[in-house]
């Protein structure tokens, strides 16, 4: 499935250097076509983008999974191949979502980022994200910070 080829290849481009190696290995390839394909069968809301028969990027996304947060929505995952980042794909990925969960009475949302992940972390600053909290997650014997942003309707 073109969608797990996709994930494979952003999941390494974002995260090498930041997750350790065996502990990303392990993240990439447990997320693999079997997975997708019984996703997206169960009804996960996935948005992607496309050129030709190729899979640019992806989000996902539904109600927001942290109780502690007051925010309807969460985009679970967004993910570009690193050839088409910095082009407004994106964004648009982003507003996809966004107007999904909107429309589904989901108005306000929180995303994930890590840290160490500078990209991510300019990128939910530039759409106008605010940081409302932090948090952090461990992957082997590495503990990494993680800042949630969020957006009101």
């Amino acid at each position: 499935m073109a969608v797990a080829e996709t994930h494979d290849t952003a999941w390494r481009g974002a995260y090498t250097g930041v997750i350790p190696g065996v502990e990303l290995e392990k993240l990439v390839t447990r997320r693999g076509p079997e997975w997708w394909d019984s996703a997206i069968r169960k009804g996960s809301r996935i948005s992607i983008l496309a050129f030709g028969d190729k899979v640019a990027g992806y989000a996902n996304y539904g109600r927001n999974r942290a109780r502690s947060l007051f925010y309807d929505g969460e985009i679970y995952e967004l993910y570009l191949r690193p050839e088409y980042q910095g082009l407004g794909f994106g964004r648009r990925l982003f507003t996809s979502a966004r107007r999904d969960l909107a429309q589904s009475g989901l108005k306000s949302l929180v995303v994930w980022a890590l840290s160490d992940n500078e990209p991510a972390v300019e990128f939910y600053r530039a759409l106008g994200g605010k940081a409302v909290a932090r948090s952090s997650e461990r992957f082997g014997d590495r503990t990494l910070e993680k800042v949630a942003f969020s957006w009101d309707s």
